[in-house]
């Protein structure tokens, strides 16, 4: 459904709304945002913002009744939201900072060893300086990080900003590690040795993900997710539990109560270049790309093969996952994104530790053609390639969460997978197989996810009829002759479909580029 956020307090740009999929009544367009376009290069854009800020505003109507717009409206007094710990395993897992305590005596969770920081997520400019107001307190009475502590910039031009304005001499007077504006640790390239693979610990950090495994490979690492300002003071004291807000800490010998941390949302001298390390390219497009014979790292893409406007039939579930699967689980990071340019390789990955819905265990399945039990799923979908026996995977709730990970779609689909059938998408990865030619699906009733069985064939009818609003229907064929048809919910619009007509949505833009006519060549 849909649902509106209107807060109370001393109300900011956020992207809680974003993340909601809700409307914001609070500052829909505010100059604070113009003034950080204007300050990013991108002053045009501000200016037709603020030349249609009436269009970008809620309707006086909505505003002033929103339930009777809205399935659900949530209201939040700002003043009164105390910052937030999650974790671990999941971003679902959120406590107030103020209930750590209990929670580590009830849960019983392992010492932190390592604190984080940074990421794509929690990197901007004022990020770091509220950071970096934090670190200047504990470095004027003469404390450090109690933890090993990890600066990861967000971008090239946060790093040359924040080094010219000192905030990160700052975070490195208390002990602080810069490493390179990448993904690092966040997904997984994170080269550990205080631990030992199985060793349980905690870390703390402000990336965007927490999922087992995801930051060190190692699934008894326990990831707790906070604001940057508030993993910098836990670095500080050592301890998980400790409130910055309340407690004071003591050690060596002195005493320090954390003032609330304080950060310029912009640089007053505007933001360094951030390009020293852009290397510009050649104006000749024609260039060859050359790849050397035997690459086991890079591999020369060939396009997904166009729709043939036949209904599906005949396919196998390569895999119905139980429970919470997620981009992590359908295509791990760390280790394996040295093949992120080698589809055939990185597809070795492909729902390597999904649970089976089937037997509960993790990353194995049936082999169809041959009886085969407890088969890898990787090796399962070669197979299936081999054999040329299409599939699907059958999904739970909230199917694809976590990053938006190209290589999750796109193993599938180069796999052989012609469909996701799931109780819910997680939007970002449900948009990424569109794109690249995997029908998503939705059951019409969520318990329908409870009549598929392991050795169906399946078959999908009525696809040409989703651009006019037709209701496609899952046929399944059970082993014991019986036939069950189970109606189907997509949200392709008819510019999405055209995607999948084509293959993918990169074959839809070539096909327009070749046919000089844009999407109506496509079509």
């Amino acid at each position: 459904g849909t649902q509106s956020i209107s807060c109370t307090g001393k109300a900011t740009i956020c992207n809680m709304g974003a993340e909601l999929g809700a409307t914001c009544s609070v500052f829909p367009y505010d100059v604070r945002m113009g003034a950080y376009l204007r300050a990013t290069g991108r002053a045009e854009l501000a200016t037709l913002c603020e030349q249609n800020q009436g269009f970008l505003s809620a309707d006086p109507e909505v505003e002033a009744d929103p339930a009777r717009y809205y399935d659900r409206v949530v209201e939040i007094d700002l003043d009164s939201l105390e910052p937030h710990i999650v974790g671990p395993h999941t971003p679902d897992l959120a406590r107030p900072i103020s209930a750590m305590k209990a929670a580590i005596k009830a849960e019983g969770y392992a010492p932190l060893t390592n604190a984080l920081i940074g990421s794509c997520t929690n990197s901007s400019y004022e990020d770091i300086s509220r950071s970096a107001h934090v670190a200047r307190q504990a470095a004027a009475v003469d404390l450090k990080s109690a933890l090993p502590f990890m600066v990861t910039p967000g971008s090239d031009q946060i790093f040359e900003t924040i080094q010219r304005d000192g905030q990160l001499a700052a975070l490195e007077k208390i002990g602080g590690m810069v490493l390179a504006n990448a993904c690092g640790p966040c997904i997984g390239q994170w080269r550990r040795d205080d631990v030992k693979k199985g060793e349980r610990n905690s870390i703390i950090n402000s990336f965007n993900r927490n999922f087992p495994g995801r930051n060190d490979a190692n699934n008894e690492t326990l990831s707790f997710i906070a604001s940057p300002e508030i993993v910098t003071a836990i670095a500080i004291a050592g301890d998980l539990g400790f409130n910055p807000l309340t407690d004071i800490l003591e050690r060596d010998g002195v005493q320090l109560r954390f003032t609330p941390p304080q950060g310029d949302e912009l640089p007053a001298r505007g933001f360094a270049a951030g390009l020293a390390n852009f290397i510009p390219g050649k104006a000749d497009a024609t260039l060859p790309v050359v790849i050397a014979e035997g690459s086991d790292r890079l591999e020369r893409l060939t396009p997904f093969l166009a729709w043939d406007g036949r209904d599906f039939e005949g396919l196998r579930v390569l895999c119905k996952a139980s429970g919470k699967c997620t981009t992590d689980h359908i295509s791990p990071a760390g280790p394996w994104l040295k093949y992120r340019g080698h589809l055939t390789n990185i597809s070795g990955n492909l729902l390597y530790t999904a649970k089976n819905a089937w037997t509960g265990v993790l990353g194995k399945g049936k082999d169809l053609l041959s009886g085969e039990e407890g088969v890898p799923f990787p090796d399962l979908a070669k197979r299936y390639k081999v054999a040329g026996q299409s599939w699907v995977i059958i999904g739970d709730e909230n199917y694809g969460e976590g990053s938006s990970r190209e290589h999750a779609a796109m193993e599938p689909r180069y796999m052989g997978c012609r469909a996701v059938i799931a109780r819910s998408f997680a939007r970002i990865h449900e948009t990424n197989l569109k794109k690249q030619g995997v029908l998503p699906f939705t059951f019409a009733a969520a318990g329908d996810y409870d009549h598929i069985r392991e050795d169906d064939v399946i078959g999908i009818e009525g696809i040409a009829g989703i651009p006019q609003g037709k209701t496609a229907t899952l046929v399944l064929r059970h082993a014991d002759g019986t036939v069950e048809r189970l109606p189907l919910k997509t949200s392709l619009s008819p510019d999405q479909f055209r995607w999948f007509v084509a293959g993918s949505a990169l074959n839809q833009i070539r096909e327009g580029l070749e046919g000089g006519g844009g999407a109506q060549a496509a079509h």
